[in-house]
């Protein structure tokens, strides 16, 4: 069974029983899936007099009366400064359904899935087909009533006018909400802050603090409730509605709605022990333990200030024979101001090989690159890749200063088969990528700029993973199959991509496809202000290695069922 997830609530948003959020209450920002997918953050629309949501629900007669009036109304205020969606508090998990009514109703508006209920309870929602005007610079709700009274209400706003009426009865279907007590640090919190959180906030973690007693969460809590609420943390989260991956980065709805009710309720301690106090992290900074070879990348001094550094170095496998690789690490000495790797492993006697697009070797191990907040992995049992003795690696070393000089001592660990011992099956993998020939000018302040690119499988295979990489402007993207018998399905939505975190999505179970199967990856990239990211709206963006200009990788890796064929390609993990 699909494992629901939870979209994003607002800041002061849950509260242990249901109350109508009156106008001018602040309510928080908060961010939702659309029916199709597409990420909608309040604070995105900070540019904007006011959101407009009308509440939708499939089986509601208020609702179906309500749209035809209510697209007029975007009709005749959607150029001056008003927002309009449409929310879904039923919880259903219902996206194909909305989808098919919405286009019963013949309009083009998004609707906002509240699969987890969280922020419609937060916003006071309490009947379908009313309307709600929300301030997104305050994050306020500053009306609540019928479309026709909402007319007004946006007619005011537009005048920098008090709102009066800012609430107005109406007649829809009742919503209501379970209501919870408040839930047990020992039991319901600290085992889910364990499994989500603390492997990155602990001493000497990645992340600026530790988890590690009550004392210390409940200081943090405040910010632990707004990461939560805006989808910050975890960090890398996909589209819960689309495939099952391993690190999908998600937390369980009925764990996101205890910790906001446990926060909201001032973070109390519960038992006679505290179990992030007790938590013994491995002493090894390795993430496997230690590793069979340690080589220490060249050091690289990093100046204090500039644009990107980029460097490239060489490791020599100074080993006596040949050896099978289970798996791979880069710990930066730095993390501060390394960035990435670009990766090239060469056998002896290979030369002249540019950094990208691979060899198509499929016996050459992979040697996993340096990639911001992923992490590394082991191949699956029996599959691996060879590094000859004498070997060399190359390296390209992308560097941010950071405002002092520092010196980076970067290392790589490596874990082989046994001596003698040679892995059957090989992985395989190609990007569906955009490169400088092929690419499209990405237009100054366009927020949804689009590119694709597409690759064929074409033996029968198990698809393992897909990693997306872009830079700064980066929005979202999108894996489709195109299978041989006319069929289609979306593979994986990376809904709101995140520079700082590019991770390698690895399915639970390897997905099958049919040889001749077509993988389209869409990108999409914002351009515009709103994006916080983005580092000059004004310019016409084209493909480079600095972050402030554009890539498009989509890698996808596989392994081949018949693994007696003819080399398909080596996979792609090393940007």
């Amino acid at each position: 069974m699909k494992r629901v997830t939870l979209p994003i609530i607002s800041l002061f948003a849950l509260i242990l029983a249901p109350a109508i959020v009156v106008a001018q209450e602040r309510v928080g920002d908060f961010s939702l899936l659309d029916q199709y997918g597409y990420h909608h953050g309040m604070s995105w629309y900070d540019d904007h007099k006011a959101i407009a949501l009308l509440v939708q629900a499939n089986d509601s007669d208020a609702t179906t009366a309500a749209v035809p009036e209510f697209d007029a109304l975007k009709s005749k205020f959607d150029e001056a400064g008003i927002e309009f969606l449409m929310i879904n508090p039923m919880g259903r998990y219902n996206r194909e359904a909305v989808q098919e009514k919405v286009a019963e109703y013949g309009v083009d508006i998004p609707v906002l899935m509240d699969d987890a209920r969280v922020i419609s309870e937060a916003l006071g929602i309490e009947r379908t087909g009313e309307v709600l005007i929300f301030d997104p610079r305050r994050f306020a709700v500053q009306f609540r009533g019928s479309v026709e009274a909402a007319e007004t209400a946006i007619e005011q706003i537009l005048a920098n006018q008090d709102v009066s009426p800012s609430l107005v009865e109406t007649a829809g279907s009742e919503i209501t909400y379970e209501s919870e007590g408040v839930p047990s640090y020992v039991a319901d919190i600290a085992p889910v802050l364990a499994e989500q959180c603390a492997t990155c906030h602990r001493e000497g973690g990645v992340a600026p603090f530790a988890m590690d007693s009550h004392t210390m969460v409940q200081g943090w809590s405040p910010m632990i409730r707004e990461v939560l609420m805006t989808r910050r943390m975890p960090p890398g989260q996909i589209d819960g509605h689309i495939g099952e991956f391993i690190n999908d980065r998600l937390v369980d709805n009925a764990d996101i709605r205890k910790i906001i009710a446990w926060v909201d309720a001032g973070a109390p301690k519960d038992g006679d022990h505290d179990p992030l106090a007790e938590i013994v992290w491995p002493e090894s900074k390795w993430a496997f333990g230690e590793p069979d070879m340690i080589l220490d990348i060249p050091a690289t001094t990093v100046p204090a200030t500039g644009n990107g550094v980029f460097v490239n170095v060489e490791v020599k496998f100074d080993m006596p024979e040949d050896r099978w690789v289970r798996g791979s690490q880069i710990i930066a000495g730095d993390r501060t101001v390394l960035h990435h790797t670009v990766n090239r492993l060469d056998f002896p006697g290979e030369t002249g090989r540019r950094f990208l697009g691979g060899d198509g070797n499929r016996d050459k191990a992979d040697i996993t690159a340096y990639i911001p907040g992923d992490t590394p992995d082991m191949d699956p049992p029996n599959t691996g890749g060879l590094v000859k003795a004498g070997s060399t690696l190359h390296l390209n070393m992308h560097y941010t200063p950071n405002g002092r000089e520092t010196v980076d001592r970067s290392q790589l660990g490596v874990w082989f088969y046994p001596l003698g011992e040679v892995p059957e099956e090989r992985m395989s993998g190609r990007c569906a990528c955009v490169f400088p020939n092929t690419w499209t000018t990405i237009p100054a302040h366009d927020p949804a700029f689009e590119q694709t690119a597409s690759i064929v499988i074409e033996n029968d295979a198990h698809i393992h993973s897909y990693l997306p990489h872009m830079h700064f402007r980066g929005k979202h993207m999108r894996f489709y199959a195109d299978y041989p018998d006319g069929t289609s399905e979306e593979l994986i939505n990376i809904a709101k991509y995140n520079y700082n975190w590019q991770l390698s999505y690895t399915y639970e179970e390897p997905k099958f496809v049919p040889g001749g199967t077509k993988i389209t990856a869409v990108a999409a990239w914002d351009n515009s202000a709103q994006n916080p990211a983005n580092p000059n709206p004004d310019r016409n963006v084209d493909w480079g290695n600095e972050s402030w200009d554009e890539m498009f990788f989509g890698a996808v890796n596989w392994k081949d069922i018949d693994q007696s064929g003819e080399e398909k390609g080596q996979r792609v993990r090393s940007f």
